[in-house]
């Protein structure tokens, strides 16, 4: 007989670890949409990668073309497009070996090369969000594969301290590279560097 109690703490634990795992998820994911516009949150895909093996893990699977990661060690919480999904995927896993910034660019852009991932979508569209203001809090990134300032009328000094300051305007970096892009600091909004 004192098996059925025993069952019942047992079941009832189950659901309330069950309970704060989901609970946890739906806080990952409120957090992990927070970059993106309003009309993308609903349906972007949530996911994050295994630690040790660099593997993907859904948390919520999305219907529209973007899709995010929770916030991460550094702070950061990173939304891309769903074409980028191959490079993101090939990055982690190179991390998850302990291989260092440059040397994950040099296999990305090899890889590249060899069509083992998808080349980077010109003008693709990219989210970034950091909690303190030490760092542009709110940074939207557009991808301009080996543009140059000339051909984009761009300009390319940084706006760091002003988007620091609430004042930021756009820049580009790494121009006439494969990983060209421009910043667009997003003054203004809750989550936005405060104007000084």
């Amino acid at each position: 007989m004192r098996f059925i109690p025993l069952l019942t703490t047992a079941i009832v634990a189950m659901c309330v670890s069950g309970s704060l795992l989901a609970q946890s998820d739906q806080a990952l994911i409120a957090q992990a949409v927070l970059p993106l516009p309003e009309d993308l949150r609903a349906d972007a895909t949530v996911y994050r990668y295994d630690a040790e093996t660099g593997e993907r893990i859904v948390l919520r699977q999305g219907s529209n073309q973007v899709e995010c990661r929770p916030k991460d060690e550094e702070g950061f919480t990173r939304c891309s497009p769903t074409a980028n999904a191959s490079r993101s995927d090939l990055s982690a896993k190179l991390r998850a070996q302990d291989m260092l910034d440059d040397d994950i660019d040099a296999t990305l852009v090899s890889a590249e090369a060899r069509g083992l991932i998808k080349p980077r979508v010109f003008g693709a569209l990219s989210y970034r969000l950091y909690d303190e203001p030490d760092r542009i809090q709110l940074l939207w990134i557009i991808s301009v594969p080996n543009a140059t300032p000339e051909q984009l009328g761009m300009p390319t000094g940084s706006q760091r301290d002003n988007s620091l300051a609430g004042r930021g305007t756009p820049w580009m970096m790494n121009p006439g590279t494969s990983g060209a892009h421009l910043m667009i600091p997003i003054n203004g909004t809750d989550l936005s560097n405060k104007a000084k």
